[in-house]
């Protein structure tokens, strides 16, 4: 056996490989830092060299790729990584990103189990006065889904943002725009509804309120949202608020948060560009 070059990359030696198969050549590769590709008969190798030179003034030749369909096989030993899906999500969002997406989906499950009026009992807002010292149903409705696409699009948002905010402003920031947005948007909510209702989404519309002003007055600072996006939200807010398809919406969660979130940019950046 001889050795007839290396190459740093491996699909390209494989690609090499198994076009030197279709024509009746047996090459093997031996892989370390590169990729070795070694002649089996040392015999055909003026005609094997001479076929590299092509190969290498054309790697690209649709002849190369057809071989590779003709000639090669799934034991070649290259393993294609699939998308990262859970290591994108990590790298996007931090820990209270996470543990906010888990508590929902949880309570979530929960929901499912026993039924949304058990679950309600102990996380919706106060109802009456005998629970208006049970401080967590102030923040806690907003962990409460009553459907699998409510809790998708508010997760998405709350990942796309959330996760945006905390990696940009850290978890300190994003913890206090979750704690007033959810205690605002579920006090106008309760005035307009009463204490039946929940979801996550007065505080994604914080969250869009405050990345969308935050990115158009700082946009060095790293966070940014479309403004199509912010568009788009506002107008679904005024479709909510009109009842135009007769969906259970809450319209008063919604405008708060949006509200609070704007509110808060404008004070962060204010303070941001007196500091500068």
């Amino acid at each position: 056996m001889k050795m007839i070059t290396s190459f740093a990359n491996p699909r390209v030696a494989q690609a090499f490989v198994d076009y030197m198969a279709t024509q009746g050549v047996v090459l093997t590769l031996q892989r370390h830092e590169q990729s070795d590709v070694w002649l089996v008969d040392d015999g055909k190798e003026d005609y094997v060299r001479a076929e590299l030179a092509a190969f290498l003034a054309q790697p690209d030749n649709p002849r190369y790729l057809a071989a590779s369909w003709q000639a090669g096989d799934t034991g070649s030993g290259l393993r294609y990584q699939g998308y990262p899906f859970f290591k994108a999500l990590r790298e996007r969002a931090g820990a209270l990103t996470i543990a906010i997406a888990i508590a929902c989906i949880f309570v979530f499950i929960a929901m499912q189990l026993v039924g949304d009026r058990a679950v309600m009992i102990w996380l919706a807002w106060p109802s009456d006065d005998s629970q208006s010292f049970e401080i967590w149903r102030y923040f806690t409705h907003a962990l409460l889904h009553f459907s699998l696409l409510h809790i998708l699009f508010n997760l998405i948002w709350w990942w796309y943002l959330g996760g945006a905010m905390e990696k940009t402003l850290g978890s300190g920031k994003l913890l206090v725009l979750t704690l007033v947005s959810a205690l605002f948007s579920g006090f106008v909510q309760h005035a307009f509804s009463g204490a039946w209702f929940g979801g996550l989404s007065g505080v994604v519309y914080a969250l869009m309120g405050y990345v969308w002003l935050y990115g158009e007055r700082q946009p060095e600072g790293g966070l940014y949202l479309e403004r199509g996006i912010m568009v788009f939200a506002v107008l679904w807010l005024i479709v909510g608020w009109f009842d135009w398809f007769g969906m259970s919406i809450a319209n008063g969660a919604h405008a708060a948060g949006l509200v609070i979130g704007l509110a808060m940019a404008l004070v962060d950046t204010r303070h941001a560009r007196k500091r500068t």
